[in-house]
Parts: C-alpha cells; sequence; structure tokens
C-alpha cells in the first residue's frame, strides 16, 4: 500500500464517521427510539451499507485483497476514536437524542465495524498464499 493510500484512508475514514455522525444525530430518533422492528431492520441494514461502502472504497484505490485488512483498519480508526468521544459526551454530540439511545447507538457501532473488518480480514486471509 502507497503512503497516499494510507493517508486517503484515514482521511475517508474522518468523513465518513462526520457525516454519519451528524446523520445519527439528526435522523437516528427515527430508528434508535421507534420499535423495536424499525430498530432491528436499520441494525442490520447499517452494516451492509457500510461494508459496501468500504468495499467500494478498496476498489477504488485498487488496493491488493492482502492489504484489506489494514486498508479497513485505516478507514475505521477515525471513526472508532471519534465514536468513542460520542459515547463519553453524548449530550453534547447528540443532544436530540435520549440518554438510553446510547447503548443502541453503541451497539450499532459495534456491529458495523465487527461486519466491516471482519470481512476484510477474511478477504486478507484468503489472498494469503
Amino acid at each position: 500500500m502507497k503512503e497516499t493510500d494510507i493517508v486517503v484512508l484515514l482521511a475517508l475514514g474522518l468523513l465518513i464517521w462526520v457525516i454519519g455522525t451528524i446523520y445519527y444525530a439528526y435522523y437516528g430518533r427515527g430508528f434508535l427510539e421507534t420499535t423495536s422492528f424499525r430498530y432491528w431492520i436499520a441494525f442490520l441494514i447499517s452494516p451492509i451499507v457500510s461494508a459496501a461502502l468500504c468495499i467500494a472504497i478498496l476498489r477504488w484505490r485498487h488496493l491488493a485483497h492482502a492489504n484489506w485488512a489494514s486498508a479497513m483498519l485505516l478507514l475505521a480508526i477515525p471513526g472508532m476514536i471519534g465514536e468513542a468521544a460520542v459515547l463519553s459526551h453524548w449530550a453534547t454530540f447528540m443532544p436530540r437524542l435520549q440518554e438510553t439511545s446510547g447503548g443502541r447507538y453503541g451497539a450499532f457501532l459495534f456491529a458495523t465495524y465487527a461486519v466491516v473488518l471482519g470481512l476484510a480480514e477474511v478477504v486478507t486471509l484468503r489472498a494469503a498464499p
């Protein structure tokens, strides 16, 4: 992986986190503070959409499958750090959402990061000789 790829992936990871956080801050009530059915549908869709976006980025950068695990980490790390700040200062970053929604939001994040990073690891392991 080239140095430019590293910078681009970190920058895109930060951008995705910022956009995602703003989206959840404004529209999160529609699925975090609603019926169980809507929550679970959103819970299933979020990791799939995130994985598709991340895979599209890795393909756009023409990264070898052997580099996908580390590339996906570069995409994820800015968001993981940012989410730690959001979850620890919930009322500041998510003032429109109830405090109790923090756990549901954290579950969304955990599932999404697990799917995205797990998928990248599988692809990387399969590419190994």
